[in-house]
């Protein structure tokens, strides 16, 4: 749930729903003072957008013409509530609308759907052109957590779900585009269990954290 990585760019995910919509505003403005060319993307889930959050930071976003990214990825389930009963749109890449930005309403499981999106997005916000909200429809096959009865949807709109699965697709895409040969995607799938059951092994086998490490990073160092 929070983990972050400044090294690389990630500014961290969030407990909050719809708390990362002003984290990724400010580090949009930062890239414009900074000059730095850097885009920030936010990803959040559907329900998120019926936050006030959303409103404020999109608006000042395209106000400001910040280079921002928000991929709402639209699995149309906030925890266990349907968009169908809580949003007034169906298609809720509308909203963008309201702030004069572009937005795009794509399958979120078509890998290069959302590669080209994406990238288009990108080019915009670099080029000045201001924020663009990508709604990516997909779905998620599990509960909301371990243990999830999952009353508040039919078993078989899961199972007609799953076979949109967008790694399985893009498995099939590439097979039959002969960029990829069945025993290679074996071998690919393979290497990936076996680095996640190294990471797994390696997690259990480390020493727990030093409670003397607790407010590390909590608090800006100040300069000297």
């Amino acid at each position: 749930m929070h983990v972050a990585d400044f090294s690389i760019g990630m500014l961290g995910a969030n407990g909050i729903v719809g708390g990362g919509f002003g984290i990724a505003a400010g580090a949009g403005l930062s890239a414009v003072h900074r000059g730095s060319g850097q885009v920030a993307v936010c990803f959040f889930g559907d329900g998120a957008t019926n936050k006030g959050t959303f409103h404020e930071a999109l608006n000042f976003a395209a106000a400001s013409a910040l280079p921002v990214v928000y991929v709402c990825e639209n699995n149309q389930y906030a925890q266990f509530t349907a968009i169908a009963r809580t949003s007034s749109v169906a298609d809720l890449s509308v909203r963008a609308g309201s702030y004069g930005i572009e937005g795009m309403t794509l399958d979120g499981n078509d890998v290069g759907a959302v590669h080209a999106a994406t990238a288009r997005a990108v080019a915009t916000a670099r080029e000045g052109g201001g924020p663009t909200l990508l709604n990516c429809v997909t779905y998620r096959h599990g509960g909301h957590y371990v243990g999830d009865a999952e009353e508040y949807r039919d078993s078989a709109e899961v199972e007609d779900w799953k076979h949109a699965d967008p790694i399985t697709r893009l498995e099939r895409a590439m097979i039959e585009a002969d960029w990829l040969t069945g025993p290679a995607a074996q071998s690919v799938w393979a290497e990936a269990s076996a680095e996640v059951e190294a990471a797994e092994t390696f997690a259990k086998a480390s020493p727990e954290p030093d409670p003397a490490t607790a407010l590390d990073y909590v608090y800006t160092e100040p300069s000297s």
